[in-house]
């Protein structure tokens, strides 16, 4: 028989790539076990093989999940970037596979992706369920910083493809700077960040807060909109007094109105956008902004993550940073840190010529932020439209057969076959 496709599963805290749609899983549950942190998470996977039953195929996943969230509970079993719970991880590669995908998995192999510093026992339950509940032909799981790396390559050319860089993966839940050389992580070296997606939403919706304007949105809507807010019509400013000045002089050019309607009764209502616009993704740059708990800016963490790496490889680190997830999809997000990653390389340098009173000058240090062009949303409009991600699209078929998908699934056959 002949090879299937391999098939690409990277299951985020907020979406899962597999398409584009949340991570979230809708059972018939009590109101009690309801919300992000869902029910306890029993201490080895489920294996939903051998204890099916009626209930247990009355739930659904993704969009259908948040639908039918009136009747149902939803629960989100990825927190943090890290598997909660495994029973409705399980469940949820089920309908994945089955439903959407609708492959056979004894067909395919598969390639998953996992978090930096992933403990080998999530690893370990993970290639349990996959070969014992739905008995795939292989298995690679990849850190998403590696896949990020391989994905921001320029082109096909054996001398454009380099593993070394610094990846900085900031999603719904977790942001981490990931420096890697020649495709291993320097697990030593990698920071933590405690904002991403979800502390940006909370923060817009504190600021309509302030302002009063969440009088006219429904309370069940209110996060909803603060991150509609965030993903529409946010940017990344260069100088945050001189975007004030600009809003203060000219607001009815510069403030936008945000309209929607009530998901059950039908009314309609609005809200004014004004400095959450470029106020929400910059408490990446000045996170005193939003609370007093983490007051270290990104690029100060991108510098001491570097710092903290082997000598040899900071250069070819500082030369590739590359930004993933989408809490990195603002706009100018890349000039902004690298403006200011180089702002602090550039006096480090200084200050050491000062210091040594050496009359011999450092040439610098390059520093390159690459963005890769395919998390634009005006370049690939199906991350923003998801509904249209439909293997019968023809504008989704055409966009699959591009070059830069073509190399990822040529790095995935290269995976499976070491």
């Amino acid at each position: 028989m002949a090879l299937l496709a391999p098939i690409i599963c990277d299951n985020g805290t907020g979406y899962s790539k597999i398409g584009v749609f949340p991570t979230a899983i809708a059972t018939r549950a009590t109101a009690s076990t309801t919300g992000r942190g869902g029910p306890p998470p029993p201490s080895k996977p489920g294996h939903l093989a051998s204890k099916r039953g009626i209930e247990d195929l009355d739930f659904y996943i993704g969009d259908e999940a948040l639908a039918n969230s009136k009747t149902y509970g939803v629960h989100y079993p990825i927190r943090h970037g890290m598997i909660d719970n495994w029973d409705l991880m399980e469940r949820y590669w089920e309908q994945c596979i089955f439903k959407y995908l609708r492959a056979e998995p004894e067909d395919h192999y598969f390639l998953l992706t996992e978090p930096p510093l992933n403990a080998p026992e999530n690893r370990e339950n993970t290639a349990e369920i996959f070969f014992e509940s739905f008995n795939i032909k292989g298995l690679y799981i990849a850190v998403q910083a590696v896949l990020a790396l391989a994905a921001s390559w320029p082109s096909n050319k054996t001398q454009d493809r380099s593993l070394t860089g610094t990846v900085i993966d900031s999603g719904d839940g977790v942001t981490h700077v990931i420096p890697c050389a020649d495709g291993y992580v320097i697990g030593s070296a990698i920071k933590h960040i405690p904002i991403a997606g979800r502390d940006i939403s909370q923060f817009v919706l504190n600021l309509l807060r302030e302002r009063g304007d969440t009088a006219n949105i429904p309370p069940e809507d209110q996060l909803k909109v603060a991150s509609r807010i965030k993903e529409d019509y946010s940017y990344v400013c260069q100088d945050i007094v001189r975007e004030f000045r600009k809003y203060d002089a000219n607001p009815q050019d510069n403030f936008q109105r945000f309209e929607s309607v009530h998901t059950v009764t039908g009314r309609k209502y609005s809200v004014d956008v004004g400095y959450e616009r470029f106020l929400a993704p910059e408490i990446f740059f000045n996170p005193e902004i939003y609370s007093s708990d983490f007051l270290t800016p990104l690029p100060e963490i991108v510098d001491g993550v570097i710092q903290a790496s082997p000598i040899d490889v900071r250069r070819g680190l500082y030369k590739n940073i590359v930004l993933s997830g989408g809490s990195t999809m603002f706009d100018h997000f890349g000039q902004r840190l690298k403006r200011d990653l180089k702002n602090i390389v550039d006096q480090r340098i200084t200050n050491s010529e000062v210091t040594s009173n050496s009359t011999i000058r450092s040439t610098g240090v390059d520093v390159n932020v690459i963005s890769h062009k395919r998390q634009s949303p005006t370049s690939f409009p199906i991350v923003t439209q998801r509904q249209n991600m439909r293997k019968s699209d023809p504008a989704f078929v055409d966009d699959m057969r591009s070059s830069e998908v073509l190399l990822s699934v040529q790095l995935v056959e290269k995976f499976l076959c070491t």
